[in-house]
């Protein structure tokens, strides 16, 4: 079976893991989109914007700004945006470490939900499929000096919500209600699912590196 090519439009190093402990070996073009210009238009046309909803208009805007100058030979482009839901209101990269280490204390021993916006588009005849897929996060009870640490790291301060699942941010993290690769950044059983609806196989563009 020949493998349908696809193209990742993140530079997020956890969704490309992700996305090859599960076979798939993508090209990766980072997408140049303004995040806060998208969001911000976005608001303008409706102020009681959800989360969920943001993260999927992000997540189309970098998807179709890749398909537009993807390489050559092309077959898929995916791209993916996550936001962090506290009490309604959205958390993206916290950028700084006074922010990280604001927000880390605003969610300790609480509840949030990630929302993981999906983009995938069919460069052969322009079909589109995409959908958010979300998850509760139950944060640890750390303490400031924790949290202090975590922040000195760095690790925080350039991914959604300010935590990761799959790095140094693993033992602060309680529970998941949801699929765990939605926390990540990309959600896999969604990926498949919208592959199907775009009537393709998943080991269509999976290699099968991971199988043996």
């Amino acid at each position: 079976m020949a493998v349908i090519s696809l193209v990742l439009a993140s530079a997020s190093p956890a969704r490309l893991g992700l996305l090859r402990s599960s076979g798939i070996e993508p090209t990766v073009v980072v997408s140049a989109v303004d995040e806060d210009a998208v969001e911000a238009a976005a608001r303008q046309r409706d102020p009681h914007l959800s989360p969920a909803r943001l993260a999927q208009l992000l997540a189309e805007a970098k998807g179709e700004l890749v398909a537009a100058q993807a390489p050559a030979g092309a077959d898929l482009v995916l791209a993916c945006d996550s936001v962090l839901e506290v009490d309604g209101r959205v958390h993206g990269k916290p950028g700084t470490p006074e922010v990280a280490l604001q927000r880390w204390q605003e969610v300790r021993g609480r509840s949030a939900v990630l929302h993981t916006g999906h983009h995938l588009v069919d460069m052969r005849d322009g079909r589109t499929a995409g959908a958010p897929a979300s998850a509760t996060v139950r944060f640890a009870s750390v303490t400031d000096t924790e949290i202090e640490g975590y922040v000195a790291t760095g690790e925080p301060l350039h991914v959604a919500g300010g935590f990761t699942l799959d790095g140094l941010g693993a033992p602060f993290v309680e529970s998941i209600e949801g699929h765990p690769s939605t926390v990540i950044g990309l959600c896999l059983p969604l990926l498949r699912r919208l592959l199907t609806d775009l009537g393709i196989d998943w080991w269509e563009v999976a290699s099968g590196q991971s199988r043996g």
